[in-house]
């Protein structure tokens, strides 16, 4: 018995002193950081901001390597196969809990699969009605879908994206039906309000803002809890009567799952520390029309995943949509 407590009690002690060499050695080649969407988008832009705050703080060689399809499963598969060593990251986004929540099998574990290391940027969704529509407000909208159920049309970037499964749960919470036209992506979901062949648009701000900028559509609602920096003119959907509403999405930074703990929290520090410089917060903030925004902690960052998860698996079995 001694000798298997003895045993037991060195085993232990070699893995927290191997943990800590590793920590302590990190990083020492460089480090690449993989995402799923194309070149030149929000989630691409995002990743090499990230990339050059970890650069700088880590004082190694960060790469950005975009991996895009299947909305982002391709690139978090390859993260979650990945040796658990801190080198292979993910730019993971808001999208990740809702396919965890939509896709019935995932070549990785939605939430297990990682450490979840920070957000980087949080950015609310915004409901875009022409400049001509008769909708002045939310409450105009839910008044109008009230009195012809299903009548009233939305786009959205797709079926299963954050933007249509905030609508369906602002129905939801608003008691009312309305009619889903899905698109491929937020520009061609603008483009179809403009031509009238929807009546109102969810959008995230950057898809958005040069319309409202030149007055051929009005923002009417902001799904954050807090107004739109671009514009506090433009009420919350809790302001208009949907108490407790809240949806933004994120782009983050995550590690495989088993990466040791004090290497998830020091690329922790090092993208907190990023996020407090000036010109970074200004890029990242002019790039997704969010906040640039880390989260207090690994844990907290987890917390948030484990919570989206749990909300879009009730929006999708509300709204009736089939999983794939």
């Amino acid at each position: 018995m001694k000798k298997t407590f003895l045993a037991i009690a060195a085993g232990l002690g070699l893995a927290l002193i191997s943990g800590g060499a590793v920590a302590q050695d990190y990083p020492n080649k460089p480090i690449r950081l993989i995402h799923g969407f194309a070149p030149g988008g929000n989630a691409d832009t995002v990743g090499r901001i990230i990339a050059q705050a970890l650069s700088e703080d880590l004082g190694t060689e960060v790469v950005v390597d975009p991996r895009p399809g299947a909305g982002g499963n391709i690139a978090a598969a390859a993260v979650s196969k990945a040796a658990p060593d801190g080198y292979t990251l993910l730019v993971p986004t808001g999208g990740n809990p809702v396919a965890g929540a939509l896709y019935n099998k995932l070549p990785y574990e939605p939430l297990d699969g990682f450490e979840w290391v920070s957000t980087a940027t949080v950015f609310p969704f915004l409901l875009v009605v022409r400049d001509d529509s008769n909708f002045t407000s939310l409450q105009d909208l839910i008044a109008a879908a009230k009195t012809k159920p299903g009548a009233i049309t939305y786009g959205s970037a797709g079926v299963g994206t954050t933007h249509h499964l905030t609508v369906e749960l602002l129905a939801s919470e608003a008691g009312i039906k309305v009619r889903h036209v899905p698109y491929r992506g937020d520009a061609a979901a603008m483009t179809a309000l403009l031509s009238g062949d929807i009546d109102f648009a969810i959008s995230a701000p950057t898809s958005a803002i040069s319309h409202l900028d030149a007055g051929t559509a009005r923002a009417i609602a902001v799904t954050g809890a807090n107004r739109w920096q671009g514009d506090k003119s433009v009420p919350t959907v809790q302001e208009q009567g949907i108490a407790g509403f809240d949806v933004t999405s994120w782009i983050g930074l995550a590690a495989t799952a088993g990466t040791p703990k004090a290497v998830v929290e020091r690329l922790h520090a090092a993208l907190s520390k990023g996020l407090q410089q000036p010109a970074l917060r200004e890029r990242i903030e002019t790039v997704t029309g969010g906040e640039a925004q880390a989260s207090a902690s690994p844990a907290a960052m987890r917390e948030r995943v484990s919570t989206e998860l749990q909300r879009w698996n009730q929006v999708i079995d509300n709204a009736g949509i089939e999983r794939r």
